[in-house]
């Protein structure tokens, strides 16, 4: 399938979306949001991906929604387009991981994108902000929600209400961000990373994504509960058995996802 405003590509097990509107420094428009969901839904459909990678360029992830398309809009037409929910989520609704590696700007909905990601990863050059404030409106796509989940309430405060931005090193203290590397190799380590994961047992890998994230949905006691339910359903693969005996057996294990 060919995009307009992505290019995708598949290394191996590994599906890799870069966004692609370099002339609005890969502003979240309607036909770029529209065309990401139609690529998720592909490599989640597709057998042999187990994991995905999203990027933009290096001078910018992306630098927010697309203002000009948000300027002549009022409440009835966002509220009845159902505007960002209806193009915008679809990381979220992935099974398979995807990991976000953000070099230059993550501007207002692009660091939404970035924390919809399961894991995001910064390179030196990131920089990060939730600058909706100075336009008159607020985040739309969880800069209030996950960021404060994510980095706690003082500093998704501040984020939102000043708009200022954060480098990558900040984005790695407060835990935005999983690990920086150099901008040249962000990409190509991201995707090292990603490989790892999708050669894991791919039952396993949906199991544990799906109890990381339950832990943001509920108490403790009822993670706990969760994650042990999992964790034993996990003992009737093939996987489970191949992956302990390869462990005995002092070999690399040879998943078959089952």
């Amino acid at each position: 399938m060919s995009y307009e405003t992505l290019i995708v590509e598949t290394h191996g097990a590994v599906g890799l979306i870069r966004l692609n509107r370099p002339e609005a420094l890969n502003a979240l428009s309607l036909k770029l949001t529209s065309e990401l969901t139609q690529a998720l839904r592909a490599l989640e459909a597709d057998d042999a991906i187990g994991c995905m990678v999203l990027t933009g360029s290096e001078k910018a992830f992306a630098a927010g929604a697309d203002i000009k398309e948000m300027a002549g809009k009022n409440f009835s037409d966002v509220y009845l387009e159902d505007f960002i929910t209806a193009t915008w989520e679809e990381i979220t609704r992935c099974r398979k991981p995807v990991l976000a590696a953000v070099n230059g700007f993550a501007l207002g909905g692009g660091c939404e994108f970035a924390m919809m990601c399961d894991i995001a990863y910064a390179g030196e050059n990131a920089k990060f902000s939730q600058p909706e404030i100075k336009l008159g409106v607020s985040p739309g796509a969880g800069g209030t929600q996950r960021l404060a989940r994510f980095v706690g309430k003082a500093r998704a405060m501040d984020m939102c209400l000043t708009g200022r931005m954060i480098d990558a090193k900040e984005a790695l203290e407060m835990g935005l961000v999983a690990r920086i590397f150099p901008t040249e190799s962000l990409v190509a380590e991201v995707l090292k990373i990603a490989a790892e994961i999708a050669a894991y047992s791919r039952p396993t890998v949906l199991a544990v994504k799906e109890m990381v994230n339950r832990a943001y949905e509920t108490t403790l006691s009822e993670g706990m509960r969760f994650e042990r339910r999992l964790f034993h359903g996990l003992f009737s693969t093939e996987d489970s058995k191949e992956g302990m005996a390869a462990f005995l057996e002092k070999r690399k294990p040879a998943f078959k996802n089952r």
